[in-house]
């Protein structure tokens, strides 16, 4: 039965969700995704502090509102959400927090080349082994 389920699993992750990855672990409240964060943009993470000054003016993106720059690297432009509280490690708004928060890590952004920080409780590990996309490559 195990390896139904494991196989059921796979391919309702991989096929239907689409995805490469699972994802493990549970937050540990350290805020490290709080205070470095990309944001995705019609696919593509924002690049300039013009781009994000125009579209947090945009009323389709409240949340952006909260967001401030503290820096720029090589994959596009770094924020902190001001909402995060220092002293009780938690958001000020986490009952009410947006879905990009609540999803977080989203395999997206870790795929783009975002790590996430040591101190994270999350990681994630492909679905299929090497071994099993090479065997599988190899059949067709």
């Amino acid at each position: 039965m195990n390896n139904i389920s494991n196989f059921l699993k796979k391919y309702y992750y991989t096929k239907i969700l689409k995805r490469n990855y699972f994802r493990y672990g549970s937050c540990k409240k350290c805020g490290a995704c709080c205070k470095n964060i990309y944001i995705r943009h019609k696919n593509n993470v924002i690049k300039s502090k013009e781009e994000f000054i125009t579209l947090k003016n945009n009323d389709d993106y409240p949340f952006w509102k909260n967001l401030e720059i503290i820096g720029k690297d090589e994959l596009g432009v770094v924020f902190k959400c001001k909402l995060f509280d220092e002293e009780k490690s938690l958001c000020k708004k986490h009952k009410k927090r947006p879905d990009i928060c609540r999803k977080y890590p989203s395999e997206e952004i870790f795929k783009m080349g975002a790590i996430l920080k040591e101190e994270c409780g999350y990681y994630f590990k492909p679905i299929e082994s090497f071994r099993e996309i090479l065997d599988r490559i190899s059949v067709k």
